[in-house]
């Protein structure tokens, strides 16, 4: 079963690829890896925005880092490398946050959450959860990802 089955099963629908804002290819691979752009949090069309500890709980940052691991899936599909994925090496997580708000690593796990429903084991990786001061477009969360490819 490919990918976008197994996600239509799961009741998951990809958004549309978002284009890049700026001077930067979404997806770049190099031999078998696949290195895919900071992604930003679009749910239900909306850009998902705020700081963490301000404007936001865990809970909506949570929904708002698997709306970036979702893009990350848009922009594989797009690029024709969705059911190529080997492994899911590293999520960068990008927290917007007031300077006293501590829960990145929480905040980060809707997006390594969903990965690991998606590819089961392949999908477990390494990670970083860091906190900002603010995003591009007043984002809520950001997500890069570095990818292996099958052949």
């Amino acid at each position: 079963m490919n990918t976008v089955s197994r996600l239509a099963d799961m009741g998951i629908e990809l958004p549309q690829a978002a284009a890049p804002v700026a001077s930067y290819l979404p997806v770049v691979v190099e031999g078998n890896i696949a290195y895919i752009s900071g992604q930003l949090p679009f749910v239900e069309g909306k850009l998902v925005t705020g700081k963490l500890g301000v404007d936001l709980g865990v809970e909506r940052g949570q929904q708002a880092a698997r709306a970036c691991a979702l893009m990350i899936l848009a922009q594989l599909e797009a690029a024709g490398l969705l059911d190529r994925v080997g492994r899911v090496v590293k999520l960068g997580a990008f927290i917007a946050s007031s300077p006293d708000f501590t829960d990145q690593p929480k905040v980060a796990n809707g997006a390594s959450d969903l990965m690991a429903e998606v590819f089961g084991d392949k999908g477990r990786h390494a990670r970083a959860a860091v906190g900002v001061p603010v995003l591009p477009l007043n984002a809520a969360v950001e997500v890069d990802a570095v990818i292996a490819l099958t052949d």
